[in-house]
C-alpha cells in the first residue's frame, strides 16, 4: 500500500510557472528521471532554470529517504530553505510530512503530477545520459525498505511509451539511455508482459551510437526470465552490463530480509550471465550491520564477493527506517556497522584491483556518453567500463582508447581512433 501523498497547499505548478527555479535532486536515477521531467515542464511553462538558489524565485527539492543518514541530510537542505518559496517532492513526503513541516513549511507536489503534466510536453534534452523511467514501485516485501511504502506496488510504464522516450532521446543525441525502475525486471508483471520482450524490441529499434543501460534489476523478479534475458543482453545496442543486488552472502540474513531467492539462486544467474557473456560488467548492492547479522553471515557475504567478483560494490550500512518490520528491532551500534563497512569496502576494492590490473594497456572501443568539463569526456566500453578521455569529444563520437590508469571505479585513457558523430 503506498502512503498518502500529502496535499499541496495549493497548484504547485502555478507557483513556478515563468519564475527562476532551482532544483536539487537527491537519491536514485528514478528522482534523476523526474526531476528531468520536471525541467521540461517548467521550460514549457516559461520558467527559467538557475544554477544557485541565490538567483532563484523558488527552491524545488527532490527528496530520497532510504537511509538514515540520506533523511537526516534531507532536513539539514530544508531548514536551510525554509525561508524561500519551496517546494518538496520525492519519496520523503509520502512517508515523512510531519517530519518536514518540523523544519519548514513547503508546498508538496506528488512525482506522479511531474508526469501527468510531462505528458503533455514530451520532449527531452539530448546530449547527456537520458533517464526512461519504466516502472514505479514493486512487488517486494522486503522488511528494511522504506521505499516501497514511498513508492508503492508495482505500476508498469506501457511498452510504446517507453519506446517513444527512448526514440526521443536518441534523436536527440544521447548516446547512453538508462532505463530505470525501484525493479527493473519486475516490469510488466502487472501487465502480462516481459522486459525480454520489451529490451528486445527497443534494442533493435536503436542504431548507433546510441545503447541502453538496464538499469537494477531484483535477484528475485530475474530468475523466471533468466535465459530469456542473458539472450537479450547479447544484442550490440544494450550495454553488457547488469546490477544485481544480492544485500547479503548468507541465506539466514535474506531471508529475514524476505528477499525472495537464495545465494545460490544468485549465483547461477551470475553464471547464466557469465557462461553466455563472458565480459559482462557485475555490480552489486550489499547491507551489512542488519538486525541479528552474525560474524559468521558477515564473513559469508565477504566470501560470496570473493566468488562473484563484481565491478562494483555498493556497500551500505544498515539503518532503521519508519514503517518498516524492523522499526523496534534492536540495532548494532555504529561502531560495528562502521567497522564492517570499511571491511568490505577494503575487500572489494582489492577484488576491483585483481579486476583491472590485466586490463591497463589494453585497447577498447568506446562512446562518449557525457561531458564532464571542458576538456574532459566520460566514455564507455561495451560492457560499460567507465574511461575518462582528456580531450574535448562531443557525446556520440566513437572510437578505441587505451586503458591507461586504473582508478578504482574507471579508468583514464587514451584515445587512439575516433569518429565524430
Amino acid at each position: 500500500m503506498t502512503a498518502p501523498y500529502p496535499k499541496s497547499d495549493g497548484a504547485w505548478l502555478d507557483l513556478v510557472s515563468g519564475r527562476r527555479v532551482y532544483i536539487e535532486t537527491y537519491g536514485c536515477r528514478y528522482n534523476f528521471g523526474d526531476s528531468a521531467k520536471l525541467i521540461e515542464v517548467l521550460k514549457h511553462a516559461g520558467s527559467i532554470m538557475v544554477s544557485s538558489p541565490e538567483e532563484a524565485d523558488a527552491v524545488v527539492i527532490n527528496t530520497c529517504t532510504v537511509v538514515g543518514p540520506t533523511e537526516r541530510r534531507m532536513l539539514r537542505r530544508l531548514a536551510r530553505f525554509r525561508d524561500y518559496t519551496l517546494l518538496v517532492t520525492g519519496c520523503m513526503p509520502a512517508v515523512q510530512a510531519e517530519s518536514i513541516r518540523k523544519v519548514c513549511n513547503p508546498v508538496f507536489f506528488d512525482p506522479a503530477s511531474i508526469r501527468e503534466y510531462y505528458r503533455q510536453v514530451n520532449t527531452v534534452s539530448g546530449n547527456e545520459p537520458g533517464i526512461v523511467q519504466v516502472a514505479e514501485g514493486c512487488l517486494g516485501t522486503c522488511t528494511y525498505c522504506i521505499t516501497r511504502f514511498a513508492r508503492g506496488r508495482l505500476k508498469s510504464v506501457p511498452a510504446f511509451e517507453i519506446h517513444s522516450q527512448i526514440r526521443a532521446y536518441a534523436c536527440s543525441g544521447s548516446a547512453e539511455i538508462q532505463l530505470t525502475a525501484q525493479d527493473v525486471s519486475a516490469w510488466g508483471r502487472d501487465a502480462s508482459t516481459r522486459l525480454p520482450d520489451l529490451l528486445r524490441e527497443a534494442a533493435g529499434s536503436l542504431s548507433r551510437p546510441s545503447m541502453l543501460r538496464v538499469g537494477m534489476m531484483n535477484p528475485a523478479t530475474v530468475l523466471d526470465i533468466l535465459d530469456d534475458l542473458v539472450d537479450v543482453f547479447t544484442m550490440d545496442r544494450i550495454f553488457r552490463f547488469i546490477h544485481l543486488p544480492v544485500q547479503s552472502g548468507s541465506d539466514t540474513v535474506l531471508a529475514r530480509m524476505e528477499r525472495r531467492y537464495s545465494v545460490a539462486d544468485y549465483e547461477e544467474i551470475v553464471r547464466a550471465f557469465r557462461r553466455r557473456i563472458p565480459d559482462i560488467n557485475l555490480m552489486t548492492d550489499m547491507i551489512v550491520g542488519f538486525p541479528k547479522e552474525t560474524a559468521d553471515d558477515f564473513s559469508e557475504s565477504l566470501a560470496l564477493i570473493d566468488r562473484i567478483r563484481p565491478g562494483k560494490v555498493n556497500v551500505t550500512r544498515y539503518s532503521r527506517r519508519p514503517l518498516t518490520p524492523l522499526t523496534q528491532k534492536k540495532d548494532f551500534p555504529d561502531s560495528v556497522k562502521k567497522d564492517r563497512s570499511r571491511l568490505m569496502q577494503a575487500h572489494a576494492e582489492r577484488i576491483y584491483a585483481a579486476i583491472n590490473r590485466p586490463m591497463v594497456e589494453k585497447t577498447l572501443p568506446f562512446v562518449v556518453t557525457e561531458v564532464i568539463r571542458p576538456g574532459s569526456v566520460m566514455a564507455r566500453s561495451p560492457n560499460y567500463l567507465g574511461i575518462v578521455i582528456n580531450e574535448d569529444l562531443p557525446v556520440g563520437t566513437e572510437g578505441t582508447a587505451r586503458l591507461k590508469t586504473d582508478r578504482h571505479y574507471f579508468f583514464l585513457g587514451e584515445r587512439i581512433t575516433c569518429n565524430l558523430p
